[in-house]
């Protein structure tokens, strides 16, 4: 079972067998597909806990393949059935540059498998297996252009593969009839119906008539390609992903003077009139009729429009020139990538050359970017291939558009990558912190009020006597103590009247003998509105929060330790950093306290009620909230 936990309360459960596939992005991302549910995109705490969460993703996919096609698995994958598999190189993208990594694949009826051969450069950087699916019907194989190699684009990611160079295939003639294999094959079963009940043999048989013909044709000779292109760098590799998306080539553009665009004065730019959508959950219409919204009078309503424009309006772009569209101005970037950075850009209202002074300022109210930018920046910021690619450019940064001049500025930042993931930490850990704290505090205080309790003991100890006096009566021995999930069933068990319980026998006889009892949930005022987080859940996000205060410190001091020359910016950078961490560490060390003063506390409540040691809180906690509110309920009845 997969848990989303979410200040201490588990939001969603997700059973293993509704894991369909798992995606790599780049750096600490990555992305779970479920069957019939929307896909998660997460981000792991640090690229060994992404690799581990990954693998464990890819055992669980296997496990599931192998029982959908009805065989057990047992611990071995294998024994599911292959329909062609062989050596392939795997284009991955490391932090300095491009790697072709052999891998051995094995294709199967619905999904294609990977794992890396190539441990020794890769065992720290990547998951060794991969599982891609083939079941939804949206992927695609093709073969690239003057390159070589051959890609598989799925909803997740573009995959690049090429047929390595072996004893067994030396000639251009072997590679081009291997990877027409590959290709064949893989695009019949992207192919395949979702629920289809087609034969192997057909697709099969199908694939060889395609090969044969295309086997008859004129090998062509691949174009060499370019010795930057299979640079590998010296430094051993520190994280890898696949490469996602359309992976381009440099462009060699023409030397032709382009005419400089012509923009419009700042003055002639029309404000924007358009405001924020709100994206609410709409009442149907068939609903409308006998709801509320048949006679509402919301057009009735008097508006501060004024005030409404002026906190929603859609910001204007910068106060600097705008590059012409992006369908008539070359860009270096990726086109899809570039059309979503495009689209950011046009709020981002820094230009080019003041990005590397805003993103040396931690704080946003010292003029530092916003936690929004922070992310977004994260998420389109360059890759290896990207890097190569701007930093060999010699032009002026003028001539390029708004995408490729921001792409050319984060280029240049030295270690952007640590740094954005610096700044999106030190944003996010005084709000976790301050978001747990209240919780465990509330935590703190209800165990400190089942430990002083008399009259909810007393209740407990009249239940205690009313069920043992049933019980006798029915030949049961009698029981000593009863743990807490048996308040739940007090209402569940009738008399002969349907709408008597015990629970009202219950509230009758302390009513009847001793009513100053019922006030018991005047002791337990904490109980009235019990928070969803468990003890376990909150303590695991204190843990949490432990590994990424010590995660900002170590890559303070790494991307400190690589600058050769501290520059201002830089140098302030580093000291506001240390002191934030020093307040971070106090902070942390007094929530880190009270974590541990709500474990000792709970485990004392466990051992006076009798409780099993793992007993979880949340359900301990719910009992007895839920019997506090029906006890209310009852005795009202009683009353009235």
């Amino acid at each position: 079972m997969i848990f989303n936990i979410e200040k201490g309360s588990i939001r969603k459960q997700f059973p293993f067998s509704q894991v369909k596939s798992c995606a790599y992005s780049e750096g600490r991302r990555f992305r779970i597909s479920f069957y019939g549910r929307p896909d998660y995109e997460l981000e792991a705490a640090s690229m060994e806990d992404k690799n581990k969460i990954t693998h464990l993703l890819s055992k669980v996919i296997e496990r599931n393949a192998c029982r959908e096609l009805g065989e057990l698995c047992s611990g071995q994958p294998e024994t599911c059935d292959v329909i062609h598999e062989g050596l392939l190189d795997v284009k991955l993208e490391m932090p300095s540059s491009i790697q072709w990594v052999k891998h051995f694949v094995q294709l199967r009826e619905r999904e294609l498998r990977l794992r890396c051969i190539d441990q020794p450069q890769t065992e720290k950087a990547s998951p060794v297996a991969k599982t891609i699916s083939l079941s939804s019907g949206d992927a695609v194989v093709s073969k690239e252009d003057g390159s070589g190699a051959f890609s598989l684009q799925t909803k997740e990611a573009k995959y690049l593969f090429q047929i390595p160079f072996t004893v067994q295939n030396n000639k251009l003639e072997d590679i081009s009839k291997l990877q027409n294999e590959w290709i064949v094959l893989l695009d019949r079963y992207c192919s395949l119906p979702e629920e289809g009940s087609v034969r192997k043999e057909d697709v099969l048989g199908a694939a060889n008539e395609v090969l044969r013909d295309l086997n008859e044709e004129k090998v062509e000779e691949y174009p060499h390609l370019p010795l930057r292109s299979l640079a590998v760098s010296a430094a051993p590799p520190q994280s890898c992903s696949f490469v996602s998306g359309s992976v381009p080539l440099p462009v060699i553009m023409p030397d032709i003077k382009i005419p400089p665009p012509s923009f419009k004065s700042l003055n002639q730019t029309p404000r924007s009139t358009r405001t924020k959508a709100f994206y609410w959950n709409v009442v149907p219409q068939e609903k409308i009729q006998k709801s509320l919204w048949t006679s509402n009078n919301s057009g009735k309503k008097l508006l501060d429009v004024a005030r409404l424009d002026d906190q929603f309006l859609i910001q204007d772009g910068m106060g600097f020139p705008v590059n012409e569209p992006l369908r008539t101005q070359h860009i270096m970037l990726n086109q899809k990538v570039a059309h979503n950075f495009n689209i950011f850009l046009k709020s981002f209202c820094i230009k080019p050359s003041q990005l590397k002074e805003k993103v040396y300022i931690i704080h946003e109210d010292s003029g530092g970017l916003s936690d929004e930018q922070i992310t977004a920046l994260r998420r389109y910021q360059p890759t290896a291939k990207d890097k190569e690619m701007y930093l060999s450019f010699k032009g002026p940064p003028s001539e390029l558009h708004l995408v490729d001049q921001f792409m050319l500025e984060m280029c240049k930042i030295p270690n952007l990558c640590q740094i954005l993931d610096i700044l999106h930490s030190a944003r996010e850990l005084p709000v976790s912190m301050a978001d747990l704290e209240p919780l465990i505090n509330q935590k703190i205080q209800a165990c400190k009020q089942l430990q002083d309790c008399p009259r909810f003991v007393a209740v407990l100890e009249y239940i205690l006597a009313i069920g043992n006096y049933l019980n006798e009566k029915a030949g049961k021995e009698k029981a000593r103590g009863f743990q807490l999930s048996s308040l739940a069933k007090l209402p569940l068990f009738r008399g002969k009247e349907r709408n008597f319980t015990l629970l009202h026998a219950l509230v009758e006889q302390i009513f009847l003998h001793e009513p100053d009892l019922a006030t018991f949930p005047q002791e337990l005022t904490e109980f009235k509105a019990v928070s969803g987080a468990s003890i376990k859940g909150l303590s695991a996000e204190v843990e949490v929060l432990r590994k990424e205060l010590e995660s900002i410190a170590e890559c303070r001091k790494q991307i400190k330790s690589k600058v050769a020359k501290v520059g201002t910016l830089e140098s302030r950078f580093y000291k506001d950093l240390k002191d934030l961490i020093q307040k971070y560490e106090k902070d942390f060390s007094q929530l880190s306290r009270n974590c541990e003063d709500m474990k000792k506390a709970y485990r004392v409540i466990l051992m006076k009620f009798g409780e099993a040691d793992d007993q979880d809180s949340e359900e301990l906690f719910g009992w007895i909230s839920t019997f506090i509110s029906e006890f209310g309920r009852v005795l009202a009845e009683i009353i009235s």
